[in-house]
C-alpha cells in the first residue's frame, strides 16, 4: 500500500487543521478493494471454455476425448491468466464493482462512528483503489445543507490525484477542501470536542 508513515501523519495533521475551523468531523478511509472477486476469473474461463467444443467439432475431426481434454486445458489456462490481479479486476463488471464500493463506503460510515457524532455533522472520505471509486458520505446534519453535488468538485480533485498515484496528496487536498465547505455552514463551537480520531484508516 503506497501510504508511508509520514503520509499517514500528513493526513492526520490535515484532518486536525481542517476540524479546527468547524464543528464537523472528518474521517478518511482507504480500501485496497471493496469486494472479493475471486469468482470472476472462474466465470469468464468457464464461459470461454464452453465455446471450445463447438469450434473444434466444426473445424477438426478430433475424437470426443480429445475435444474434452482440449476444453479442460483451455479452461485451466484461461483461469490462470484471468486470475492475474490487474486483468481479473478489468473483467469485473463496472456496475458490480461500483455497487461493492458503494456498499463498503456505507459500511465504513457506520463502523468508524461517523453517524454517531453529537449533531450528526460527520463526513467520510472513502477511496477504494481496486474499483477506482471515490465518495464523500455526509451525515444527516450536513446533508440538509450541503448536497452531494457540492462535494463533487472535491471528489474530482481527489480522483485526479489518484490517477497520478498521489494518494496522500489527494487526501490532504480533499480534507482541506472539505474543511472549508464545512466551516462555511458549521463554524467551530466553544464547547466542541474532537469526537473521532484524526487519522487515515487503511483496510
Amino acid at each position: 500500500m503506497p501510504i508511508s508513515n509520514p503520509d499517514h501523519q500528513r493526513i492526520s495533521n490535515a484532518i486536525h487543521a481542517a476540524e479546527a475551523g468547524t464543528s464537523g468531523e472528518i474521517v478518511c478511509v482507504l480500501a485496497r478493494s471493496s469486494g472479493d472477486y475471486n469468482h470472476i476469473p472462474l466465470v469468464w474461463a468457464s464461459l470461454a471454455s464452453l465455446l471450445v467444443p463447438w469450434a473444434l467439432m466444426a473445424l477438426t475431426q478430433w475424437t470426443l476425448i480429445h475435444i474434452l481434454l482440449s476444453q479442460l486445458i483451455v479452461f485451466a489456462g484461461l483461469w490462470m491468466v484471468f486470475s492475474i490481479p490487474v486483468l481479473a479486476m478489468a473483467l469485473v463488471p463496472r456496475r458490480l464493482a461500483r455497487g461493492q464500493a458503494h456498499r463498503a463506503a456505507l459500511e465504513q460510515f457506520m463502523v468508524r462512528g461517523v453517524s454517531k457524532t453529537r449533531d450528526r455533522t460527520g463526513i467520510l472520505i472513502f477511496v477504494s483503489l481496486a474499483e477506482r471509486y471515490v465518495r464523500i458520505v455526509a451525515d444527516d446534519g450536513i446533508a440538509v445543507k450541503i448536497t452531494q453535488q457540492q462535494w463533487q468538485g472535491i471528489v474530482d480533485t481527489l480522483v485526479n490525484h489518484l490517477r497520478q498515484d498521489q494518494i496522500a496528496d489527494g487526501f490532504v487536498a480533499a480534507v482541506a477542501s472539505c474543511g472549508e465547505v464545512l466551516a462555511a455552514h458549521f463554524p467551530p463551537e466553544s464547547t466542541h470536542k474532537n469526537q473521532l480520531p484524526d487519522r487515515l484508516y487503511v483496510i
